[in-house]
């Protein structure tokens, strides 16, 4: 589409699964190299091709981090793509980076109230259909199969992530065969919280090798942030009350998290007082909770929306003091202060009107429909929260390109 539009493309591949998923040779380079030589080759790249923008899904892997900081400093237009903050009916896409490195960190609710005084828009609507996670597998899956067992020319590009992806493999794997007795497991689970009459505060558990965990807070591994959880949840809730982890639905197993979380509850003696759900919709377990906690999961704007009081520990875009509680855990958990309802409706138009595009990556209509809004925001020359703060037309409405 870009192209059609009159620019020239190129993508970098970094494995054998990036060029199989580039259909058509044209404009693909495939870098082979070591990670420590990528900055002085993407030097050379953005030279010799004089280019212009760089676009990228998530900021925040080593090669992608470098490339950023070197195209900035180039003077480089930076398009980010990621999954929607308002997930799953939305993409995200920003200028410059996204999660912890997005403008919307230095964005108060003040200036986004500010820039919607300039807007009459309504609120979108999530579309009746989001995705299809079938997709999401089977292109994974092909992907990863290419990363595998067709991977030897790019052997010298050290991985991102702590595990190789033989084992990551064989741990989803596991995880697919064992589907029926994980749902089992998890009907039961959340049947005893459902029915059990007791007050319960709900953990969002997260991906350890996720990058907005790893980057953008205080933790490196999940058995840290449970330990902090359970303390607090052991010093400053009443006896009657609950704690409820859930983890996230693509957990693979990786780390022992129920062990973990049964070994530290045990040890601070409200192990009858602690459950694991493994997975599972998260609207079950919220609608009833009396307060939620995360690092900085996407789901926590769930909690939000819902006037949950929230308590995180990373940085994350809705980490405003309108929303978010600053008191510490045992005292939050003992008498939480409640989300601002209303500074969070305006916080999520100001998103809606601006940086979430609707549909997503995990089907064709989906993608089809992404395209025909997201290609005329990148050609804008504002980014989307300028386009709205100026008064110019909303950078979701179609503008029309004449070569």
């Amino acid at each position: 589409m870009l192209r059609k539009a009159g620019g020239e493309v190129w993508r970098v591949g970094f494995n054998a699964g990036d060029r199989t998923f580039w259909f058509g040779a044209a404009g693909y380079i495939s870098y082979r190299d070591t990670t420590e030589n990528w900055p002085a080759y993407f030097t050379d790249l953005i030279n010799t091709h004089s280019i212009t923008d760089i676009v990228l899904y998530g900021d925040t892997r080593p090669i992608h981090a470098q490339a950023v900081e070197l195209a900035k400093a180039a003077g480089l237009r930076v398009h980010v793509f990621e999954e929607g903050y308002m997930r799953p009916y939305w993409v995200s896409y920003e200028r410059g980076g996204t999660n912890g490195n997005s403008r919307l960190m230095d964005l108060s609710v003040e200036d986004m109230q500010a820039a919607l005084a300039l807007s009459d828009l309504e609120v979108p609507t999530p579309p009746a259909h989001w995705g299809d996670m079938r997709h999401h597998v089977l292109y994974g899956a092909i992907y990863h199969w290419f990363v595998l067992f067709r991977n030897s020319n790019y052997r010298k590009l050290a991985r991102h992530r702590e595990l190789p992806v033989l084992t990551e493999a064989a741990l989803y794997t596991r995880r697919l065969l064992l589907m029926p007795f994980i749902a089992l497991d998890r009907i039961l689970a959340t049947a005893r919280i459902r029915f059990g009459g007791f007050p319960y505060h709900l953990v969002l558990m997260q991906l350890e090798h996720d990058a907005s965990f790893q980057m953008h807070s205080p933790f490196t591994r999940m058995g840290e942030f449970i330990t902090v959880v359970l303390e607090g949840f052991a010093k400053g809730t009443p006896r009657h009350h609950h704690l409820v982890f859930k983890a996230h639905p693509l957990e693979n197993g990786g780390s022992p998290l129920r062990q973990i979380i049964r070994d530290e509850a045990k040890r601070l003696g409200v192990e009858d007082r602690v459950h694991y759900v493994r997975g599972g919709k998260l609207a079950q377990l919220l609608d009833h909770a009396r307060t939620s906690v995360t690092v900085n999961s996407t789901a926590g704007q769930q909690v939000l929306w819902r006037g949950i009081p929230l308590k995180v520990f990373g940085k994350a875009v809705y980490n405003k003091p309108e929303f978010v509680s600053e008191q510490p855990l045992d005292e939050f958990f003992a008498n939480p202060t409640s989300p601002d309802s209303r500074a969070f409706k305006d916080y999520r138009r100001f998103l809606l009107e601006t940086s979430q595009v609707p549909d997503g990556f995990y089907s064709a209509r989906g993608r089809r429909q992404l395209m025909r809004q997201v290609v005329d925001m990148m050609l804008s020359d504002e980014d989307p929260y300028d386009s709205l703060k100026s008064g110019k037309v909303p950078p979701r409405q179609p503008l029309r390109i004449v070569n």
